[in-house]
């Protein structure tokens, strides 16, 4: 049973939300199942044009996501795309998967985070169909499902929940941004909530491990904590996924440079930007 629910909001196309995947990687190692994990989709951009028109085009983003990649760790190709991307697509696939295929939902954001900052266009079909079949679905049948109306009220609830900040997250107005009915969360945004009396906390926006680290141990402090992994073969055994180096790293409690270290004499590595993907 689950001592703690926490409601990630997220989008497939956001930077920060791929950059702190190894924090929530890190978490889940040392709590399992006493977390419970829900996702809920900002919705970023409708169209290409929603990034153009705040002046934010293909050379803005090559160069934030070199800065990002250098300052966190994640694999991301740095090259300058041949024009923006909506990510409500992907957000769509994400919630089909969740509503007809809960225990893909998860594989599904993970793959589409990883074909789009390996350099694919987040709103072109092939994408998304690349990631359903990724994460072990029927492109065609997730492609139907997407089309739904209940996707698409389900979708519509996640990107209002998104823009209702809890009060306590408003004291932190720098880790939220502006949207035409006000403000909202950034991605990652966490709502952590101990599930024994519903008492949740805000976490909005991009945040260093020991902020969640320090949270759950004030609002959960029985909670068990799990060992760190023997080895980085432990760790790729137990996602069951390519993992990139930082994420190895943080879930080992070891430097990204030892990580790799150690990965190159077990697994082999797809290079995408300055560092990769390691499988066994």
């Amino acid at each position: 049973m689950a001592d703690v629910r926490i409601t990630e909001y997220t989008d497939p196309g956001c930077p920060w939300a791929y950059s702190a995947e190894p924090f929530r990687r890190r978490l889940t190692w040392l709590y399992g199942s006493r977390l419970e994990w829900r996702t809920v989709m900002v919705g970023l951009a409708d169209s290409p044009e929603h990034y153009l028109e705040m002046g934010f085009g293909p050379e803005q983003q090559a160069r934030a996501y070199k800065k990002i990649a250098h300052d966190h760790g994640m694999p991301i190709d740095t090259a300058v795309r041949s024009r923006m991307a909506a990510t409500m697509p992907a957000c769509r696939a994400v919630v089909a998967a969740r509503l007809h295929a809960p225990e893909h939902e998860r594989r599904v954001l993970r793959r589409l985070r990883v074909r789009c900052f390996a350099g694919e266009l987040l709103d072109e079909p092939a994408t998304i169909d690349g990631a359903a079949a990724d994460a072990g679905l029927d492109p065609g049948e997730l492609r139907g499902r997407m089309a739904g109306k209940d996707v698409a009220a389900a979708l519509e609830q996640d990107m209002a929940a998104a823009r209702r900040p809890m009060p306590a997250a408003r004291v932190l107005d720098h880790k939220l941004a502006n949207w035409s009915g006000g403000r909202r969360y950034t991605c990652p945004s966490y709502e952590v909530t101990r599930l024994a009396d519903e008492v949740t906390i805000a976490v909005p926006g991009f945040q260093p491990f020991a902020v969640y680290d320090v949270l759950l141990a004030n609002l959960v402090p029985d909670l068990p904590r799990r060992e760190p992994p023997e080895s980085v073969e432990e760790v790729l055994e137990w996602t069951g996924t390519p993992l990139a180096s930082k994420e190895v790293a943080v879930v080992c409690d070891i430097e990204t440079a030892d990580a790799r270290e150690r990965l190159g004499r077990v697994a082999v590595e797809q290079h995408v930007g300055a560092d990769g993907f390691w499988t066994l």
